[in-house]
C-alpha cells in the first residue's frame, strides 16, 4: 500500500531521520565525511526541518510504503529563476527515498504526485538542482521529462561546494510517464 499526504509540523522527526540516512546515500563521495556531516547537522535538525515546515512557501509530502514513511518531497510554488523564461514555475527543492525502497517506483510517484499538484496550483514547470555525479538521480529526471540547461555551485559547507545540473521540465511539452 502507497499513500502520499502533505506533511505538518509534527512531522519533523520523520523528515529529519529520512533525511539524514537518504540525503548521506544519495551524495556519499560527493563530499569528506566531515563537510558531509556537518551539511546534514546544519540542515536536517529537529530545528531547521521545523522551520521550514512552518514557512508556507516550503510544501512537503511524505510517501509511505505499507504504513511507513519510506521518503519526502518538498516544492516551492513560483519560484523563478533566470534560466527559465516561463512564469509560474515550481522548484522541487527536495526529493529523497530511502534506499532499499527504490526500484519500486515509489519515487516516480512520489515526483508526479509533486507534478501533478504544482500543475493544478497553475504551475508551468518544474525545476531542481542535482549533483553532476549523482548518475541515478539524473537518469530518473531525464526519465521523467526534464532536461539539463545550466549549472549551479551548491554549497554544502561555507567552504566546499559540488557542481550540480540545473534541470527543467516544461509542463506544456510534458506527459506522466507509467509510474506503477
Amino acid at each position: 500500500m502507497i499513500s502520499i499526504k502533505k506533511a505538518t509540523v509534527k512531522d519533523y522527526n520523520t523528515i529529519v531521520q529520512i533525511g539524514n540516512i537518504s540525503v548521506g546515500e544519495a551524495h556519499k563521495g560527493g563530499a569528506s565525511t566531515e563537510d558531509m556531516d556537518a551539511y546534514l547537522a546544519k540542515n536536517y535538525n529537529n530545528e531547521a526541518i521545523t522551520k521550514e515546515l512552518t514557512d508556507f512557501n516550503n510544501i512537503y509530502h511524505i510517501i509511505s510504503y505499507n504504513n511507513n514513511p519510506v521518503g519526502f518531497s518538498k516544492i516551492i510554488f513560483n519560484a523563478t529563476h533566470p534560466n527559465i523564461a516561463a512564469q509560474n514555475v515550481t522548484k522541487l527543492d527536495r526529493i529523497y527515498l530511502l534506499q532499499e525502497f527504490q526500484g519500486l517506483k515509489l519515487g516516480m510517484k512520489l515526483l508526479n504526485f509533486n507534478i501533478e499538484f504544482s500543475r493544478k496550483n497553475n504551475q508551468m514547470g518544474m525545476w531542481l538542482y542535482t549533483w553532476i555525479e549523482n548518475k541515478k538521480a539524473i537518469d530518473f529526471y531525464l526519465k521523467a521529462g526534464f532536461s539539463i540547461i545550466g549549472s549551479h555551485h551548491f554549497y554544502v559547507t561555507e567552504t566546499y561546494y559540488n557542481l550540480n545540473h540545473q534541470m527543467f521540465l516544461n509542463f506544456l511539452q510534458f506527459q506522466n510517464p507509467k509510474d506503477d
